[in-house]
């Protein structure tokens, strides 16, 4: 059974922004140099290995597709606002993802897969550059979040009944921890924390946190080293 926490992550306050951490340089962000990291063969340790969890299902196994889209000005991430009427994460802004099927062959078929079937992005217009440690969330889901570049004239055709939203971030922007903000609560018991990056858009906010944003923030350590 899961019990979903019910709050406005938006009304929780902002414990700490880290600006004193630094930027991914924008030599460590370019399609060559990722390409590169990926194909290393190093060990390193996440700053964030998921959740604590709230659910007491067994856990799951899924993947989502970290889609880098390649932009003349630079890298943006593909990100998806899920609708409310889904059961899990309803309203969120995620990944394009999900669980893994019986039929994939690996988390980057889930990947790719979840991908198509929400918002139309085709496996060709993926190259994939690697997969980041599980990422495990407080519904129970173990997450692979995979990495790819995405070609930027990509079709969109998101999936009505899941996704409410398609919007691009510039990875520079989430790259850079000043704009990384702390967040910490007491919920059934327990202290919650997390990071939040809200990215505005025009006149449109894009709240980005919790499991996508933990995601994002290994991302960045991963980057960094």
């Amino acid at each position: 059974m899961t019990n979903l926490p019910i709050f406005d992550p938006r009304s929780i306050p902002v414990m700490a922004v880290d600006t004193h951490l630094p930027k991914v340089s924008q030599q460590a962000m370019r399609p060559q140099a990722l390409a590169q990291r990926f194909a290393q063969s190093r060990v390193w340790t996440p700053e964030l290995a998921g959740e604590p969890r709230f659910s007491s299902r067994t856990a799951v196994a899924a993947s989502v597709l970290v889609p880098l889209v390649l932009r003349e000005n630079g890298l943006t991430v593909l990100l998806t606002e899920r609708t409310t009427n889904l059961s899990s994460h309803s309203g969120q802004i995620a990944f394009p993802g999900g669980k893994a099927d019986p039929e994939d062959a690996n988390p980057i078929d889930t990947a790719l897969r979840e991908a198509q079937e929400e918002v139309g992005l085709v496996r060709r217009d993926v190259d994939i550059l690697g997969s980041m440690p599980i990422y495990t969330t407080g519904s129970a889901y173990l997450v692979t979040p995979v990495v790819g570049l995405v070609n930027p004239h990509y079709t969109m055709k998101p999936n009505p009944h899941e996704v409410a939203d398609v919007f691009e971030v510039p990875l520079a922007f989430l790259m850079d921890p000043a704009n990384h903000r702390h967040h910490l609560m007491e919920w059934a018991g327990a202290q919650r924390e997390w990071f939040s990056m809200p990215y505005t858009d025009g006149t449109t906010e894009h709240y980005i946190w919790g499991a996508t944003a933990g995601m994002l923030r290994n991302l960045y350590r991963f980057l960094l080293d």
